[in-house]
């Protein structure tokens, strides 16, 4: 038996229950039952029985469905976090904040893209990777992770407070340097027109500070206006050290752009500039009681080498390294000429390379009066003397002879002089 569907015009296909037998050694059919009124499940069902199928109540859970989703990207970058304690920084176990935080974080490395394809690839039926089921969170909506990034706003303190602790120390050096981003929206209240480091003319940035251990571990990061200038973010940071991670003396590093107050140049005459740099390394630096190591402008160092403070034997870079060798000792009975000395020594360095092999030699035959096929070597050097012969009256390279000609003649001039 079989199911078969027949068209019926304009009206819709007749389902029919049919069974096909052999009368007088022909094949025919019959119709058993008209299943026109059936609905399309129970005519598939039927259709899978009459194929030798298995009928299960719809009420009974007869599947498991089960995801294989990436794992290996997820188990690296979330057992180094683990393994370096940035779960615990972030804050105790158990805080789903903290928990969407850390994905957030694996996320940023392994795919980065917005908040919103963040929480679908967390969620478990939209999932593109197993990290939100080794976290165990369960369905995640986007608000979820703006309100976790509030949440790490608030520990901002600690965290930066516990990695200082772990990452430096009194009389260590601290890295900090400045940089902004430009953006696209007109939300943010920091977002102001500044100096654009992307090169994105009227587009409105914010600028960030980042301090750093001298290995480059971040520690500490604070956002500013997009206006505002590198060098006046430098006391906020000095404050930073000395109250909040209680390090008395420390040495600050930072480029030429963090010392004067501007970080360009607006019009200020080289000498009006030096000391506008001398009084914000005085007021900022100094008086906390930090170091500080920085570059030099171009004026200061113009100083230095007129005044003769510089030692310029220090930047020397010739006789760094000598090469002796018997072999490429220059004999005592050197000629005048500065170019001869430079050109024995090349003949001396030559000897000490590898040798071409020698060529085969031809065959017998092919050696003119000691082989046998005298004629035959005679033939090949009347086609070579016609060939000379056609080039010449041709016009060949009648310079690159001058030129081996005048080689030759050289050579031999050397070879005499050298020996």
């Amino acid at each position: 038996m079989y199911i078969e569907a027949v068209p019926n015009r304009t009206s819709p296909p007749a389902i029919l229950l049919r069974e096909s037998f052999r009368h007088e050694g022909k094949v025919r059919k019959r119709t058993l039952c008209n299943l026109s009124d059936w609905s399309p499940a129970h005519v598939e069902g039927l259709r899978g029985v009459l194929k030798g199928g298995t009928v299960i109540p719809a009420e009974q859970d007869a599947f498991t469905v089960t995801r294989s989703l990436p794992h290996g990207h997820v188990a690296a970058a979330l057992g180094t976090a683990r393994k370096i304690g940035l779960d615990r920084i972030l804050g105790p176990d158990g805080n789903r904040c903290r928990d969407i935080v850390l994905a957030m974080l694996v996320g940023r490395i392994l795919d980065p893209v917005s908040k919103l394809a963040a929480a679908r690839t967390l969620s478990p039926a939209t999932a593109s990777s197993s990290l939100g089921e080794a976290l165990g969170l369960g369905e995640v909506g986007d608000a979820e992770l703006y309100a976790a990034l509030d949440w790490l706003l608030e520990r901002q303190a600690a965290i930066e407070t516990a990695l200082a602790r772990r990452h430096l120390q009194n009389g260590t050096l601290v890295l900090y340097d400045v940089s902004s981003s430009y953006m696209e929206g007109r939300c943010c209240p920091l977002a102001k027109r500044g100096y654009n480091r992307d090169g994105k003319k009227g587009m409105l940035q914010i600028v960030y500070g980042l301090l750093c251990a001298p290995d480059g571990c971040p520690v500490a990061i604070e956002v500013f206006d997009g206006n505002t200038g590198d060098p006046t973010t430098l006391a906020t940071q000095i404050d930073k050290l000395k109250q909040r991670f209680g390090l008395s003396h420390v040495v600050l590093v930072g480029d030429r752009g963090m010392i004067p107050p501007s970080g360009y140049s607006n019009g200020f005459a080289a000498g009006t500039l030096a000391s506008l740099a001398q009084a914000r390394i005085t007021e900022d630096v100094k008086s906390a009681g930090l170091d500080w190591i920085t570059a030099l402008r171009a004026p200061a160092i113009k100083e230095l080498l007129n005044s003769g403070a510089l030692q310029l034997t220090l930047f020397d870079k010739r006789d760094m390294a000598s090469i002796t060798s018997p072999r490429l000792a220059i004999p005592p009975a050197a000629p005048a000429e500065p170019w001869a000395s430079l050109a024995r020594f090349s003949r001396r360095a030559a000897d000490c390379l590898p040798q071409p092999r020698p060529r085969r030699r031809a065959h017998p035959q092919a050696r003119g009066p000691a082989g046998g096929d005298r004629e035959g070597a005679c033939r090949h050097q009347d086609q070579g003397r016609a060939q000379a012969g056609s080039t010449a009256r041709h016009g060949g390279n009648r310079a690159g002879g001058r030129c081996r000609a005048q080689h030759l003649q050289n050579e031999k001039a050397f070879r005499s002089g050298y020996h």
